[in-house]
């Protein structure tokens, strides 16, 4: 059939590679057997290394042309339409994206099928021309499988494409040496090669697999199997007693301030709390506790199992451990309740236990409070007795100063005062008269005289007054002197009587703050015998002792990884 020049395409080669190179569809070279198409296939270096099969690999450029023709034929050399279309499907082929390793898989799947591509795309061709799938899972996995040392289906039985058709076998032409060789394909050593990566990857991970495993037996499993076993079949049952309290303060008879906003709540006994949860956590305590009823001595029995029993010769600081072990004390401060809790080997002594500790704690509360409100009451009478004594003072030294003048000076002054005045009064009066008489012309002899002897005796009597009062008011032994005596004992008594007023007003005070001051153990959950052991816990503990082992193996494992990187870098 002609065609037209302008209707066909026509490619020059400028690469010098020949036409004949790239085979059509429709018209194939004669079939050649598996022998000559992997002579005529690309060998790879034996020393090359095939890589992981997993790891990604870079496409390869396919090889164009094995043969190039020389000289002047091969410049403007036409490609015919069967070499065109073989072309166009091969760079339709290549912008697919197919990667290295579907390529190389297709080329290998060419091989075996007995084609003989020039390239990785020209194979994904020719297998599609034969209606075979190159990357189907099927196709890929007959590639690993064994052959019987032909690459047909099998000894005398003709190959299948994937749509059942027979792949008939070509005619073969007779050659001197028809003996199959000792050397591998390049295909079947790689997948070799990757099968003995894979199956030394696989021994591997099973020993480190079994080695992790026996770590774990002999650090984690083991250590917690014999904890479960201890706690299941060799520990010896304990039984807990529990009791809750609280301290109280007394009811405030009165008061103010932050002191009267804070009483009757637990923030008013929090310190006397603690001071009580602290000593029955002491040492102390465990010794009181040991001289009344024993207790070191109930932990010695030989029934209680060895990591438990406490030995016979044991030190005071051994029983404490275990008193701490089995005495367990916590105080809540937002209900101001303190919860304790005693194990014991026997229910009977458990209760006895928690009885003497509470007892033990109540004597505690009333020393708290008992030395703080005697200090006070002390002071506050310390004080009055000084009071009353400096008023009895003052009213004994005013006592003998009373004694030793006039009841009154001051109204013995006054008294004189007094009398001066009237003498004063008098004695004007009779000079008066005096005058009168003088002034008449005849006077009364004898009224005159009278009245002038009446005169001298007041004036004698006025000089007797004033002298009486100057000898009152001057000198040390004076009225006035005396006077200023008395009145100062007089402050002084007053002055005392106040400080003993105020002496028996603090003592009143300081009795009320006292008897405010007092505390009160109330116990609100008595210890009762429990029928039941609490402890040991074997389940909880098994798994607490799980957690523990696996938590320290891996941390020392990671310690150990991450120095054994530090060392090897």
């Amino acid at each position: 059939m002609t065609t037209k020049p302008k209707a066909r395409k026509f490619r020059i080669r400028r690469n010098g590679q020949g036409a004949s190179a790239a085979a059509a569809p429709d018209a194939q070279a004669p079939s050649q057997s598996a022998e000559t198409a992997q002579a005529n296939a690309p060998q790879r270096p034996a020393s090359v290394t095939p890589r992981h099969p997993q790891a990604p690999q870079q496409p390869q450029r396919p090889t164009e042309r094995p043969h190039a023709p020389q000289g002047a034929e091969a410049q403007g050399q036409v490609s015919s339409p069967a070499q065109v279309s073989a072309e166009q499907q091969i760079d339709e082929i290549r912008r697919e994206g197919l990667t290295g390793r579907q390529l190389r898989m297709a080329r290998r799947v060419a091989q075996k099928h007995g084609l003989a591509p020039t390239s990785d795309f020209d194979a994904v061709r020719l297998l599609r021309a034969q209606g075979i799938d190159p990357f189907q899972r099927s196709t890929m996995l007959e590639l690993v499988v064994p052959q019987n040392g032909n690459g047909d289906g099998g000894a005398g039985v003709p190959a299948t494409t994937q749509d059942g058709h027979a792949n008939l076998p070509q005619t073969v032409q007779a050659r001197g040496n028809t003996l199959p060789s000792t050397e591998m394909a390049p295909a079947d050593r790689r997948a070799q090669e990757v099968m003995e990566i894979q199956r030394d990857i696989a021994r591997r991970r099973r020993r480190k697999m079994l080695l992790l495993l026996t770590r774990l037996a002999a650090f984690v499993f083991l250590p917690t199997f014999l904890a479960g076993w201890y706690f299941f079949n060799i520990a010896t049952p304990m039984y807990s007693t529990k009791s809750e309290f609280l301290i109280l303060q007394a009811d405030s008879q009165g008061g103010s301030g932050l002191g009267g906003l804070l009483s009757g709540t637990q923030f008013a006994t929090n310190q006397d709390s603690i001071a009580v949860q602290s000593y029955l956590q002491s040492q102390d305590a465990m010794q009181r506790l040991e001289r009344d009823i024993g207790f070191a001595s109930h932990f010695s029995q030989d029934h209680i199992d060895p990591i438990q029993r406490l030995d016979n010769d044991a030190s005071s600081d051994d029983a404490y451990g275990v008193f701490k072990k089995n005495v367990k004390i916590g105080y809540d401060p937002t209900e101001g309740v303190i919860r304790m809790e005693v194990i014991a080997a026997d229910p009977k002594t458990s209760v006895q236990f928690s009885e003497h500790l509470i007892a033990y704690a109540e004597e505690r509360v009333d020393q708290l409070s008992r030395r703080k409100r005697e200090d006070q009451m002390r002071e506050a009478s310390k004080n009055l007795e000084q009071a009353k004594a400096e008023r009895r003072a003052a009213q004994q030294k005013l006592v003998e100063l009373q004694e030793g003048t006039l009841l009154d000076p001051e109204g013995e002054i006054a008294n004189i005062r007094s009398l001066i005045g009237s003498v004063e009064m008098q004695l004007q009066e009779k000079e008066l008269a005096l005058a009168t008489q003088m002034n008449n012309a005849r006077p009364n002899q004898a009224r005159v005289d009278a009245l002038r002897t009446e005169i001298r005796l007041l004036k004698q009597d006025l000089e007797k007054q004033n002298a009486r009062l100057n000898e009152a008011s001057t000198g040390d032994s004076s009225l006035a002197a005396k006077t200023a005596r008395i009145q100062m004992a007089k402050a002084d008594l007053a002055t005392a009587d106040l400080f003993l007023q105020s002496a028996l007003q603090n003592e009143k005070q300081t009795e009320l703050e006292a008897s405010r001051q007092v505390r009160y153990l109330t116990t609100s959950v008595k210890p009762v015998e429990p029928d039941d052991p609490a402890y040991p816990r074997a389940f909880e503990n098994t798994v607490l002792a799980l957690l523990i082992f696996s938590g320290i193996y891996l941390m020392v494992s990671l310690t150990a990884s991450i120095l054994r990187e530090q060392v090897s870098s």
